[in-house]
């Protein structure tokens, strides 16, 4: 009698494939949670950036016009004012990473540039929390 010898198709089991794909969902959500990490802090140092340049652009405006803007004037000043100066070099005040209006006060002969977070609300955690003027050192960090 002659034996037939049975010859094992090539392929993956079932079991064999979900261990793959488990495997692979696991690093995904690693690497996923370290991208959105990474991405919000890019963007709290976005808008610590431009706060910094409205800073530079303020100290700019005083010497041109000898103060600094009025809160009604707002961050518009800078690209829109009397003598037809743009210290921005932007066609409009840029918005924060989160796509807000930054938040323009003075008031006592001192100004506050604000953007309240990714909530766009104020107060706030985290990547949700207000970043103001006030609170960047000269580095603008």
């Amino acid at each position: 009698m002659k034996w037939k010898r049975r010859t094992r198709e090539g392929g993956f089991t079932l079991i064999e494939l979900m261990v793959v794909i488990a495997i692979i969902a696991m690093l995904a959500a690693v690497v996923g949670f370290n991208v959105i990490g990474a991405i919000d802090d890019a963007q709290v140092t976005t808008a610590k950036q431009q706060i910094s340049n409205f800073k530079s652009a303020l100290i700019s405006y005083r010497v041109k016009f000898s103060r600094f803007p009025t809160t009604d004037e707002g961050l518009d000043a800078l690209i829109n004012n009397d003598k037809g100066v743009n210290l921005l070099d932007a066609k409009e005040v840029p918005k924060d990473p989160w796509g807000n209006s930054y938040v323009y006060t003075f008031e006592g002969g001192n100004y506050v540039i604000t953007s309240y977070g990714s909530d766009g609300q104020p107060g706030g955690t985290g990547d949700a929390a207000d970043i103001s003027s006030d609170s960047l050192d000269d580095s603008g960090k």
